[in-house]
């Protein structure tokens, strides 16, 4: 084989390599529409309505959740493998479905059991969440008989122009409109056509473009009071361990099942990168019309991404399979549990932007053309290591800590 030239060779060599079948899951009868409004969705900003309507309604959205609530009860591993196929074809989509998954396991865990009928009809209309809790967010509530008013703004809302409810974390105010003292932090969630909720399109990142990550304004909307719990906050994984829960797997944080299917899709990104830059040097021509696939860095720097992506990705299906295996067995996670689960990710993602900067490097100034297929690669998959679940800096300081014996930083 490995005498043959590439024309007399069967198959895709990448994909012999790095195999990622789509046959078993939810989301391959969608895909190819996904694929074909990618570009238009990064050039406005807005993932087609055909697919978000498409998709609303299905098993896709449902994975989350347990038979208890009407749900597929998806393993970690299975959902993130959903998440890496959409992330391949259109990352901002996949953005905003891996948004909705994690939230929507938080919701579950933080409502509780007392919120199971409210729970039931989300699933059973399989229906979108999002929530914004981002830096600048600032919501209030003031109770109104049995009803609590929230008045505020909630940043960073990934996929609120798609969703159909909204978590809002809320301070309770006092008669002058300032937060009560010590803080009374609650948490709910609201329909997203209640009256007074408004979104305000402020997302203007340069990746991830249509993941609607705008800002979600609440004025004098209405909730119903028992629907609003304590909400925890930076120790919800401690509370979650003892907390009564609809079923096991919700005594996982949903922090660190972020960051296992966020490396899932940045595994997906690169994957697809590394590719598309494999193809592309069979048949391009560098200067003095010399074949790109002669040039020994262009072999090296591919051969070494790809290997990258490999490890990348055997360790994020290790982290998800030890999660997996928890909630298969019952076991309660520890803090250690949590911490080597968000390392073992960031760690795996740091070697993916290796993996992004040896293409960079491969291809030139090719590489920032708008018009090539990496620019927008590259762009979305930025923001994957620099998200503050997976932030390798956030991370390696709370497991520096941890080993070292010093008590956690709140988040």
């Amino acid at each position: 084989m490995a005498g043959l030239a590439l024309a007399e060779r069967d198959g895709d060599p990448v994909a012999e390599f790095l195999p990622a079948p789509t046959d078993d899951l939810q989301i391959a009868p969608f895909l190819a529409a996904i694929a074909a409004q990618a570009e238009e969705a990064d050039r406005t900003r807005t993932v087609s309505r055909t697919v978000i309507e498409a998709l609303r309604g299905s098993d896709v959205m449902r994975m989350s959740a347990t038979t208890e609530l009407g749900g597929l009860g998806k393993t970690m591993t299975h959902m993130g493998r959903e998440l890496e196929a959409v992330a391949t074809v259109c990352p901002s989509l996949a953005w905003c479905l891996w948004n909705h998954l994690c939230l929507f396991h938080l919701f579950v865990g933080a409502l509780g059991p007392e919120q199971k009928p409210f729970l039931d009809g989300i699933v059973a209309g399989g229906h979108w969440v999002s929530m914004g809790a981002g830096a600048g967010s600032g919501v209030y509530g003031r109770i109104d008989g049995d009803e609590i008013v929230l008045d505020g703004r909630a940043t960073w809302s990934t996929g609120c122009r798609y969703a159909d409810h909204y978590g809002v974390v809320f301070a309770m105010a006092g008669d002058d409109g300032q937060p009560v003292r010590p803080l009374d932090l609650r948490f709910t969630v609201v329909r997203a056509d209640s009256e007074g909720i408004s979104i305000e399109e402020t997302w203007d990142g340069t990746g991830l473009r249509a993941s609607a990550t705008d800002d979600v304004f609440y004025r004098s909307v209405r909730v119903p009071l028992d629907r609003c719990v304590a909400w925890w906050g930076v120790n919800r994984a401690v509370e979650l361990r003892t907390a009564p829960v609809i079923h096991h797997r919700y005594r996982e944080d949903w922090v660190g099942l972020s960051d296992l299917w966020l490396g899932w899709m940045a595994c997906g990104v690169v994957r697809s990168a590394v590719a598309e830059a494999a193809l592309e040097a069979r048949s391009r021509k560098v200067i003095m019309g010399r074949s790109m696939l002669d040039r020994p860095a262009i072999q090296l720097n591919i051969g070494r991404a790809t290997a990258l992506v490999a490890a990348a990705r055997a360790a994020v299906e290790m982290a998800s399979t030890e999660v997996d295996r928890r909630i298969e067995t019952g076991t309660t996670p520890s803090e250690a549990d949590y911490l080597r689960q968000m390392a073992v990710v960031s760690m795996a993602v740091n070697q993916l932007v290796e993996a992004m900067d040896l293409l960079e490097r491969s291809q030139g100034g090719t590489a920032l053309r708008e018009s090539g297929r990496f620019e927008r690669r590259r762009r979305d998959f930025r923001a994957m290591p620099l998200h503050i679940n997976v932030h390798q800096d956030r991370v390696t300081h709370q497991l520096g800590r941890h080993v070292l014996g010093i008590e956690l930083e709140p988040f």
